[in-house]
């Protein structure tokens, strides 16, 4: 819960209380955005509907700016934040087959179980397909590890790859989202619209 339970404002008997709440408002918020459409999503690979990308980018932004402002403020310490190490051939081989199921299945994790949750069977089917690719990764774990583990690059941002500084990363990264947001507004106005 950010720096609520740390700095003592919210006790830590309500962070999984709190947690299921957010939970219920992103499942909400989700389906109510229109999220748990495989149209919507796909649609992005399609050129019809960057609604899913606009969100994506705008969240991280958010999130980029939120985080460093509460370091500013003294209420979260940024070097004390978890980052997730960095294997770069395993990411891209799991970047590969996360893009082909969000193609196939027309769903990404979230907007499946948002989707399942109302009832859709296509969503439903991609749940199976998810719970059975997590089954064959922890089958094949002793023979996909060497992949699994290799250019381990430790614990590193975009802006120490970069080496430049985190807050001139927000600011590249927030032209970058304008130019972005640009650009799939020329290429939607260019494809034949969808309607669903």
């Amino acid at each position: 819960m950010g720096p609520l339970i740390p700095n003592g404002i919210i006790p830590p008997e309500w962070n999984f209380v709190i947690a299921i709440l957010i939970g219920i408002v992103f499942g909400f918020t989700l389906e109510a955005s229109g999220f748990s459409s495989s149209r919507k999503i796909v649609g992005t690979f399609y050129g019809y509907d960057f609604a899913v990308l606009k969100v994506f980018f705008t969240a991280a932004l958010v999130a980029m700016i939120g985080v460093y402002y509460m370091d500013y403020l003294e209420l979260v310490n940024i070097e004390e934040l978890f980052v997730l190490p960095t294997y770069t051939w395993s990411a891209i081989t799991g970047g590969v087959f996360m893009g082909l199921g969000f193609v196939l299945g027309g769903f990404c994790p979230g907007t499946t179980l948002c989707a399942a949750a109302i009832g859709k069977i296509d969503a439903m089917a991609t749940m199976l397909g998810i719970f059975i690719g997590i089954f064959i990764f922890s089958e094949l774990y002793d023979f996909i590890e060497p992949l699994f583990d290799s250019s381990y690059l430790g614990r590193i941002t975009i802006s120490d790859s970069l080496g430049i500084s985190p807050y001139w990363f927000i600011f590249l990264f927030a032209i970058l989202a304008v130019i972005t947001f640009y650009v799939v507004d020329v290429i939607r106005k260019r494809v034949k619209k969808v309607f669903y």
